[in-house]
């Protein structure tokens, strides 16, 4: 099988949608990974509480702690990792979602400066660069359903 750009750029794509999708399924449910059924979502619990207040650092880390266990920040981010993944795994709306995703990842990047393992860069560098191409080469036409978005979106042109 012949790997070109567009087998790169969309496995990129739904690998990423993968993410952000599993990120919402185990808060929402408590799958057991990075969140335990009594604290899920459905549970009471709140989705960003346990990050903001406990892993957040750095010279912002005030700003972000502030915004833990906020019901809009809970529904934001929640309905934003649904809508990420959903968009990026379909293919649809691949500028939106490259963009919107390249920003949620570079806000936790802020949220904990200094990274661990290394001064600078760290996987939400790497998430945020490749949601970034995502976005420029509209990698949603490739392996999903951007095309056909596309004619539905030239009403809408930030849906694209």
């Amino acid at each position: 099988m012949k790997f070109g750009k567009e087998e790169v750029w969309a496995g990129l794509r739904i690998v990423l949608g993968w993410t952000f999708i599993w990120a919402f399924l185990d808060k929402l449910f408590g799958l057991g990974f990075a969140t335990e059924p009594a604290k899920s979502w459905l549970a009471g619990g709140s989705p960003t509480s346990g990050y903001l207040q406990f892993a957040t650092k750095g010279p912002l880390a005030g700003f972000f702690q502030s915004l833990a266990g906020q019901a809009v920040v809970d529904w934001l981010f929640m309905v934003g990792l649904l809508c990420l993944g959903a968009a990026l795994i379909l293919g649809i709306s691949s500028r939106l979602a490259g963009y919107a995703g390249a920003t949620l990842v570079l806000l936790m990047w802020v949220s904990a400066l200094p990274p661990a393992n290394n001064p600078i860069i760290d996987e939400h560098i790497i998430y945020a660069l490749v949601l970034i191409g995502i976005a420029r080469l509209n990698a949603g036409q490739w392996y999903g359903y951007g095309k056909e978005w596309a004619k539905f979106a030239r009403k809408y042109p930030i849906i694209a």
